[in-house]
């Protein structure tokens, strides 16, 4: 390669080199637009800073320059009332770099001179300030209002040919969230689906620069559901059910028991007036209620919510009837009380009954085992006390016909009656 030509070469890479480090920077800026001088020939950059507070001045400017030895930095703020650059700040130094900070909004133009050599830098800085508030009004059992507000600084430079004022555009955007999840773009909004639970929402506001306020307001629930469960939903009567009180955000409850559906019909038809179809009111959180009769029971939960200013409520349904059974008795054939563990003893099955006697008598009519109740609290808490083992008088009864006689009334009010023989079987089959 010819010398010239290479030295040359790193003549023209140091100066394209040094021209890119000479330069006017705004460490901390969140953008940088350009002037629209409609007066004025040339264009400046203009650095605009978020903040958060009105006051505060948090622009800085920083100068890098490419002249060497001990130069003079003399910083000048435009005055927009005398058009003029006044004095900011000057020093003498060695190094390559000058900044200030805490500026306040408007143009700023440094010179850097050593001897013959000089450098001129000129920019805007701009405070872009956003507050923003959040708050909550028209609340009531039913809905609410988000309501959100916010001042914005308004971005000025002057033209610095005539001094006209300018104006820079700000796109601002609003929304509201929830835990992160955008809910609306609008800085009001009404809430139908209440919360029911106390909940944070967020007020942001911003602008195409990056800068931005958040306000957050708690919204305090006074939202309450209504929710339960109920086991056992069917069985004989008596049945006892428990009910799992599973609301939420409730401070009260009322439980309504309705009475047999079928008793409700009967009743609406034979009436022109309304029926009562509350058999029973209860307050209590989690109840258990006995369902001493046969039938098809609804039962009802409002939840309440009480605070300073409201009292709310929900309402609620088992999602299905509670089926209390209908009464029956069914009496065996044969049996075999032959000491194997199979069909040893006589039982009578019955179900839903209020009250049962049960007879056995041999083929001359003599009675050989007897039982009655006329509170019968279920088949399976009862029938172990009405068995017969096939012995009278503590020894077995011998092998052959007997005969039952079998009187009740069922929890649904029905006669139940059962006549008939069966047989006794000794030898192990």
């Amino acid at each position: 390669m010819d010398k010239t030509f290479f030295i040359f070469l790193l003549i023209t890479v140091w100066l394209f080199t040094g021209k890119a480090e000479a330069q006017l920077t705004a460490p901390g800026s969140s953008a940088t637009v350009t002037t629209q001088y409609p007066v004025f020939q040339e264009t400046d950059d203009i650095f605009i800073f978020c903040t958060s507070d009105a006051s505060p001045e948090i622009g800085t400017l920083q100068v890098n320059t490419t002249i060497e030895g001990t130069k003079t930095m003399l910083w000048e703020k435009y005055n927009n009332q005398t058009s003029t650059f006044e004095s900011y700040l000057s020093e003498s130094t060695d190094g390559q770099q000058s900044t200030i900070t805490g500026l306040p909004d408007g143009c700023y133009r440094v010179t850097v001179t050593a001897g013959t050599s000089e450098e001129v830098y000129r920019g805007w800085v701009i405070n872009n300030y956003f507050s923003a508030e959040a708050k909550i009004s028209q609340s009531d059992c039913e809905s609410f209002t988000l309501e959100g507000s916010y001042i914005s600084s308004t971005l000025r430079y002057y033209d610095l040919a005539d001094n006209s004022e300018l104006e820079i555009t700000k796109e601002i955007n609003t929304e509201w969230s929830e835990k992160e999840v955008l809910i609306s773009s609008l800085s009001t909004i009404k809430i139908f689906e209440l919360p029911d639970e106390d909940t944070d929402y967020n007020f942001r506001v911003y602008d195409q620069f990056g800068c931005e306020a958040n306000s957050t307001i708690n919204y305090r629930s006074v939202a309450t559901v209504a929710d339960f469960s109920a086991e056992p939903m069917n069985g004989e009567a008596p049945l006892t059910v428990t009910f799992n009180n599973l609301s939420k955000n409730s401070d009260q409850y009322i439980w309504s028991f309705f009475r047999n559906l079928d008793e409700i019909k009967r009743d609406s038809e034979n009436s022109q007036q309304p029926v009562d179809s509350i058999m029973i009111v209860a307050y209590d959180e989690n109840p258990v209620y006995t369902y001493e009769n046969s039938g098809s029971y609804m039962v009802k939960l409002v939840s309440i919510r009480v605070t300073d200013t409201l009292t709310c409520a929900d309402t609620t349904y088992l999602e299905d009837y509670i089926m209390v059974d209908t009464s029956f008795v069914a009496v065996p054939n044969v049996f075999t009380p032959n000491g194997d563990g199979t069909n040893d003893l006589f039982v009578v099955k019955f179900w839903s009954m209020q009250n049962i006697k049960i007879e056995i008598f041999n083929r001359w009519g003599k009675r050989l085992h007897f039982w009655e109740s006329d509170d019968v609290r279920g088949f399976e808490d009862t029938y172990t006390a009405t068995v017969w083992d096939g012995r009278v008088g503590g020894r077995y009864a011998s092998p052959g016909v007997y005969y039952y006689v079998i009187e009740g009334m069922g929890r649904d009010n029905e006669k139940r009656r059962a006549r008939g023989f069966f047989h006794l079987f000794r030898d192990k089959q």
